[in-house]
């Protein structure tokens, strides 16, 4: 398959890129590096890239950032940032993208646990998290040709431990391994309109 993988420069999506490419061609997309570049808060950056790529199989979304404040103190612009840029921005990669993916193929969004297993300061990436899930499940049952949806919710990586563990306080250490294993079951499975537990 042709694959397509947003956010291959971070943790999450190099660990899927490794996953993926060997099994499949992985075209690598970030905001400045990669094969190709884009800013998916974007919708005009977006169809540039797609129109470059051309028809790919499945498109994986690994990227989007939220800021961490206590719930007193987060203002609205921190509230916005997370909702535009994880939220939507992985909300216009669906959008943009569906009409290069061809039948039956796939997206595969990422959001996370925190909704699920909060942490002091976590708010705005928890409403975050949520909302895409409800994004996945109510959006899958309108894709078009097959096109299968999905969410995964990685826990915190063993190789992210060091940076995170201090923010996701309570939160053990997944391996990578098992993260990787939840995007390749979205990407070639059959589910859609799943959330996929990657812990």
């Amino acid at each position: 398959m042709k694959v397509v993988v947003i956010g291959a420069s971070g943790d999450v999506g190099r660990t899927v890129c490794a996953e993926l490419s060997k099994r499949h061609e992985v075209i690598e997309v970030c905001r400045s590096s990669g094969d190709y570049q884009t800013d998916m808060t974007d919708m005009a950056s977006l169809e540039r890239l797609f129109q470059a790529i051309g028809e790919v199989d499945a498109i994986v979304v690994t990227a989007g950032s939220v800021k961490f404040a206590k719930l007193q103190e987060i203002s609205q612009a921190e509230f916005m940032y997370a909702l535009s840029d994880k939220v939507m921005g992985q909300v216009n990669v669906v959008l943009a993208g569906m009409n290069y993916v061809r039948d039956g193929g796939s997206f595969t969004l990422t959001n996370g646990l925190l909704d699920q297993h909060p942490v002091p300061n976590g708010v705005g990436a928890a409403t975050a998290n949520a909302a895409l899930s409800g994004f996945a499940t109510a959006a899958a049952i309108e894709m078009p040709r097959n096109i299968r949806l999905n969410v995964v919710s990685p826990g915190l990586m063993d190789i992210s431990y060091e940076r995170y563990g201090k923010t996701l306080k309570g939160h053990e250490p997944v391996s990578s391994k098992i993260v990787a294993a939840a995007y390749a079951k979205s990407v070639e499975g059959s589910a859609s309109g799943q959330r996929i537990i990657g812990e």
